[in-house]
């Protein structure tokens, strides 16, 4: 199953979601309460969105690392010379 199937918000949801409470707590027109609510879901983001980078990392480093014995990809590009 799918993370978007099981219901888990993507990665750029997550990040956009981060960028709207760093933005509503640099405001600073919220109560302390509600500031601190907003800075541990802010936490929260910043921790997943941290979880999947380093998922995303280590699936090319799989790819860029043919020794490990996993699927690789030959990503060399040629440039055109001008």
């Amino acid at each position: 199953m799918s993370a978007k199937a099981a219901g888990k918000p993507s990665f750029e949801a997550q990040l956009a979601e981060l960028e709207a409470v760093v933005e509503r707590l640099e405001r600073g027109e919220l109560t302390l309460e509600e500031s601190v609510r907003l800075f541990e879901e802010g936490v929260r983001l910043s921790n997943a969105c941290k979880k999947e980078l380093s998922s995303a990392e280590g699936r090319i480093q799989m790819l860029l690392e043919p020794d490990k014995g996993e699927a690789t990809a030959d990503l060399d590009v040629e440039e055109d010379e001008e």
